[in-house]
């Protein structure tokens, strides 16, 4: 099925890529996409459960997720060159193939060996998904379409996680962990039909495959995945592992840029480099995946831990993101395009700043209503942000070059999640030493209307008050150092603001092609 191409003279009310029943194709590509990011997460909540059943420790059932992380990394920089090479038709549906069918084969797993090769085929075939569903929707949308489109391709984002711990946790308790993989088979199968049917084919263009830029990206991303995920188990920078990792992944980065900039056929196309939006965006991508997917991943142990709520319900309290999203996206999409990206990203920014600042005031006793607003108004930040993220990002390259921007900007967003969630965890965890500390210190004969060096003469009453006062430390130390996070991500969300207005508006580059020129890929 080949694509038609618009005329000249309808540049401006035709897509790069116009094709029949838009609709049905965009709702299979978005269900391929949140099938994916779904399983990012959705698996989480799975662990202990695999853990029993292949009979795997504590240290080694931690694969199951870096496996399929490490290995969407590595092939996420090649979603350019093979949609360029095979048509993103061949690719995006070769993806859906291979992540549906790797699903079905985690779900049948036996060993812990099994199901870690499998989610390694999961990721090499999920890792394409998410950039090409963007790339996707923004070459079969005009531009006056496009933030709605970018609206809903957010959503797609932000579900995994905020349901897949939802959905997680209620399969594996009602049904099996295997059916945690098992749910992508039916979703997979529908959405390869429709594709078949539905999804054109694309110009494709000879380009060279730039192997040594790949394997100095693979390397380097890789290893930083490792020093991240492996960190905390191994005292950070106390073990030789983790400094490995670091002096690898410092090398190996530098010398991509070295090759990247030098090289006369790079992975990624110069042109990406010259557009001083799409390099400003690639910060504000890493921002973003790093202060919102570090809210997502503290928030159930908080819930769980210190507000006492089960680990489904805790998931529900997840959810008023993406109500929040819903409704801004449903009431504001439409007129978002018509002010200054800049200024909707601003606002974007200072509103998830404020929730965050919010959050930084709650307490350990308080109702659920604080948790559902402050949920509610993140979300609001959210579509005001990634809306006009993505519009500043592309507005000015040209269609040829949107799957290479797309995994670039997906890469950065991952690692910028994996680099949130780290540095919060290691906060986390060292603030909780530091404030028991400090709270344990304060306990004294004159603090407490008892003498608490007498306690140990009541025998197993002294005992068990002396452990519900180690509790309630435990759990106010906890909590404030929560709170320190929250209120760290706030300052980092207000702090880009500033930085904003020095991008252009998104208008064209000078010499450069009409962003919404019909150009292939």
């Amino acid at each position: 099925m080949a694509a038609a191409a618009p005329s000249a003279t309808g540049q401006a009310d035709l897509p790069p890529l116009v094709v029949k029943h838009r609709g049905p194709l965009l709702f299979a590509v978005m269900a391929a996409m949140v099938m994916q990011m779904l399983d990012t997460t959705i698996a989480n909540v799975a662990l202990p459960h695999m853990q029993a059943s292949l009979s795997a420790t504590q240290e080694t059932i931690s694969w199951v997720l870096t496996s399929y992380v490490l290995a969407s990394a590595v092939t996420l920089p090649l979603a350019g060159w093979l949609v360029d090479t095979f048509g993103i038709r061949r690719v995006f549906i070769s993806s859906v193939v291979m992540f549906t069918a790797a699903s079905i084969l985690c779900g049948l797993a036996q060993s812990l060996e099994q199901i870690v090769f499998f989610r390694v085929l999961q990721g090499l075939g999920g890792a394409f998904l998410s950039p090409l569903a963007q790339t996707i929707m923004l070459d079969t949308s005009t531009p006056a379409e496009r933030p709605r489109m970018m609206g809903i391709f957010t959503q797609g984002v932000m579900l995994g996680p905020i349901a897949g711990p939802v959905l997680g946790g209620y399969i594996t308790e009602n049904v099996s962990w295997r059916w945690v993989f098992f749910i992508n088979v039916p979703i997979g199968i529908c959405a390869v039909i429709a594709l078949l049917a539905l999804l054109p084919q694309t110009p494709r263009r000879e380009r060279r495959f730039d192997v040594f830029g790949w394997v100095l990206i693979a390397l380097a991303v890789s290893t930083l995945q490792l020093m991240l995920d492996r960190g905390a188990q191994k005292d950070w920078f106390g073990s030789g592992e983790i400094v490995a990792y670091a002096v690898i992944a410092a090398v190996a980065f530098w010398m991509a840029i070295v090759h990247l900039v030098t090289a006369d056929h790079p992975l990624f196309p110069a042109a990406l480099f010259r557009d001083g939006n799409y390099v400003a965006s690639l910060g504000l991508y890493f921002l973003v995946g790093m202060v919102m997917m570090a809210v997502l991943a503290l928030l159930p142990g908080l819930l769980q831990g210190i507000y006492g709520f089960p680990a489904i319900d805790a998931g529900w309290l997840l959810a008023p993101r993406g109500l929040g999203m819903l409704l801004s996206i449903t009431l504001f999409g439409r007129f978002i395009n018509r002010f200054d990206p800049r200024i909707s990203l601003a606002i974007g920014l200072f509103l998830a700043g404020w929730s965050l600042w919010l959050m930084a005031g709650w307490t350990p006793n308080m109702p659920m209503r604080p948790i559902f607003l402050t949920g509610m108004l993140q979300g609001l930040g959210l579509s005001f942000t990634f809306i006009p993220m993505n519009l500043i990002a592309f507005a000015t390259l040209p269609p040829q070059l949107r799957a290479d921007a797309a995994g670039m900007t997906n890469l950065f967003r991952n690692i910028g999640s994996s680099i949130g969630i780290a540095v919060c965890t290691v906060l986390l965890a060292r603030n909780i030493q530091i404030n028991h500390a400090e709270l344990g210190a304060r306990l004294t004969a004159m603090s407490v209307p008892f003498d608490i060096n007498r306690l140990d003469t009541f025998g197993p009453v002294g005992d068990a008050a002396l452990g519900v006062a180690d509790g309630l430390v435990n759990q106010q130390a906890a909590m404030i150092s929560y709170l320190n996070d929250f209120l760290m991500m706030a300052i980092a969300c207000w702090a880009a603001i500033p930085v904003l207005f020095f991008l252009r508006a998104g208008k064209q580059a000078p010499g450069a092609p009409p962003p919404d020129a019909d150009m292939g890929h």
